[in-house]
């Protein structure tokens, strides 16, 4: 038994549904569980939908999803799907929100809106696949994940949904071959109200599916060869690693690689299960292998975060900021629920580099100037590089101006202007 991860860039073309539909093929004799994301750039699409509708812009927010229902009605009418009135309880989910005013934080409706775009991909795909031979059993996720209510970064009920694997999944993957698609991202409070598991949270999903069906192995197929050193868009020297372990791969995550969502890695590591990162354009690929064992030889990996603020924290009568004030700026953290990327202690200091999420950014500022004078410097470049060296160092941060720097054996991070 296996768990597979197709991501939004797989599904996003009609094209690209159908070598979704090979792939399955291939595997026609191992039992699956596939998940599957937002097709294409649908999640940014929805973003604007929740943008538009808590600042109270309700014309413009139906506006924009009615774009989202005719794109989808449009994609599964291309894949042959004749009738599309399978996806209007989607829709209607959706809509009845948007003919509300808010009266809740952002971020409970963000979960809301947001979690259609799976919904909607999936059972598109389910119903293509099954009109193509590719049998099939559609899954709400979210009658399986059960999760608290931090939305947008809700955590798993490990207990609970253990329980709903065993008596609702198992079942359906008693048989040899048998299919069970469903969502990535998504989950629900015992309410019944929708949650999301952080942004690029389906790896995640897979792989809380894959420890609790003790599967043999996870699959993440991307439009790459494997997993790369850098993100090929912002370093034309991007190479391929054929071979990780499980450690190395946390560590690209926290510091911001795109490749696996940070959360994956630990259910897999708990039970032992191999990650596999390989190519949906190409499966014949060799692909990228995780695992539990030690890996020599890896080349330098790169990671760049963009649209970073550095916040500049000073007390104001010179008292340490070691007594007591950094406890307090870790619970703005905490109840902000925002991670700084990098931190720096001075003695009457306190810098902090994080991302620029207006709403958050402007939050930490404001609660922080109750104990420190704030400064914010915007439009700022993070560099991360684990198993550097200078000459590469220098010739990454080229003529940026350098604002801050941190240095261990392992990993170098230098702060830069754009």
């Amino acid at each position: 038994m296996n768990v597979f991860k197709f991501g939004g860039a797989s599904v996003s073309t009609t094209e690209r549904v159908h070598n979704v539909a090979g792939i399955l093929r291939r595997y026609a004799s191992d039992t699956l569980l596939v998940v599957i994301s937002a097709m294409g750039k649908t999640t940014n699409a929805l973003e604007k939908v929740v943008e538009a509708f808590y600042r109270k812009d309700k014309e413009e927010a139906l506006r924009l999803f009615e774009g989202i229902k005719e794109s989808h009605r449009a994609a599964a009418a291309d894949l042959g799907l004749a009738d599309t009135s399978f996806l209007n309880d989607f829709f209607t989910e959706v809509e009845w929100l948007l003919h509300d005013n808010p009266v809740r934080d952002f971020d409970y409706y963000y979960d809301q809106v947001v979690c259609v775009g799976e919904l909607l991909s999936t059972a598109i795909v389910s119903r293509f696949l099954n009109e193509q031979g590719v049998a099939n059993t559609w899954l709400d996720v979210r009658d399986i994940i059960r999760t608290d209510d931090n939305f947008r970064d809700a955590r798993i009920d490990w207990e609970y949904t253990a329980q709903r694997v065993r008596d609702t999944v198992r079942p359906l993957l008693a048989a040899p071959g048998a299919i069970v698609l469903t969502q990535g991202f998504i989950g629900a409070t015992d309410g019944n109200e929708s949650t999301t598991l952080g942004r690029e949270g389906s790896d995640f999903t897979a792989a809380i599916f894959a420890n609790l069906l003790e599967a043999e192995g996870q699959t993440i197929w991307k439009d790459v060869q494997g997993v790369m050193n850098a993100d090929p868009k912002q370093y034309e020297g991007a190479q391929w690693i054929r071979e990780l372990n499980y450690r190395e791969v946390i560590e690209m995550a926290y510091y911001g690689a795109q490749v696996i969502h940070p959360k994956t890695i630990k259910p897999l590591q708990n039970k032992g299960i191999p990650l596999y990162v390989k190519s949906f354009l190409d499966p014949e690929a060799e692909g990228t292998i995780i695992h539990n064992s030690q890996v020599n030889g890896l080349p330098p990996i790169i990671v760049y975060k963009r649209s970073q603020v550095l916040v500049e924290l000073s007390s104001r009568d010179f008292s340490f900021v070691g007594e007591g004030l950094t406890a307090e700026l870790y619970r703005i953290f905490e109840t902000l629920k925002f991670r700084p990327n990098l931190t720096q202690n001075g003695a009457v200091s306190f810098l902090c580099v994080v991302d620029d999420h207006a709403e958050k950014v402007d939050a930490l500022a404001h609660h922080a100037a109750q104990y420190f004078d704030v400064q914010l410097r915007r439009n700022l470049t993070l560099l991360t590089v684990r198993h550097h060296n200078d000459e590469l160092v220098s010739r990454l941060c080229g003529d940026s101006g350098i604002i801050l720097k941190q240095q261990t054996p392992e990993t170098l991070q230098v702060l830069l202007t754009q």
